[in-house]
C-alpha cells in the first residue's frame, strides 16, 4: 500500500514511508509536504538523481542509513550537523548506486521506497542525465 505520490516530470510513482525503520526522518519529511523542487543527476554516486537542499537543517541524525540504496529507494543526507561533509540532499536511486560526494562515500537515511514503475524510473533517470533537470513533487496520496 502506498502512502505518497512522487511526480517526476509527467510520471507518477507510488511510494511507501519506511516508518518502522526511519520514524524521525518520515515524521520530519511529512512536515515538508507537499514538497516540490527540481531533480538533477548525481555527480559521483552512479545511477541516481538528487535534490540539492543546500544548508537546510532538517534537525535529523542518522537512522536506517545506507550508502548503497537499491533502485527505487529514496534516502536523505540530513546535513546540518557539525560533522556533515556534504550539503543536505535527497537521493532517488534508479540503478546501481554508491552514495558519495566530493568528500567521499556518504550514508543517507532510507525513508521512502517506490513501489511501482522501476522500468519507468530508470528511463526517467537516464533522461535526467542526458536532458537535464526535471520537476519533482512529493505529495500525500489522496
Amino acid at each position: 500500500m502506498s502512502d505518497i505520490e512522487i511526480v517526476i516530470a509527467d510520471e507518477v510513482f507510488h511510494a511507501r514511508f519506511e516508518v518502522k525503520d526511519a520514524p524521525r526522518t518520515v515524521t520530519r519529511f511529512r512536515e515538508l509536504l507537499p514538497f516540490s523542487d527540481r531533480i538533477i543527476h548525481v555527480r559521483w554516486s552512479g545511477e541516481a538523481c538528487w535534490i540539492p537542499m543546500g544548508e537546510r537543517d532538517l534537525s535529523l541524525g542518522f537512522e536506517n542509513a545506507t550508502s548503497h540504496p537499491a533502485p527505487g529507494q529514496v534516502i536523505v543526507y540530513p546535513g546540518g550537523m557539525p560533522t556533515s561533509v556534504s550539503e543536505t540532499e535527497i537521493l532517488v536511486a534508479y540503478g546501481p548506486c554508491c552514495f558519495a560526494s566530493k568528500a567521499g562515500q556518504l550514508a543517507g537515511n532510507h525513508f521512502l521506497s517506490i513501489l511501482d514503475g522501476g522500468e519507468r524510473l530508470a528511463k526517467l533517470g537516464r533522461a535526467v542525465l542526458w536532458e537535464g533537470a526535471k520537476s519533482i513533487t512529493f505529495r500525500l496520496k489522496v
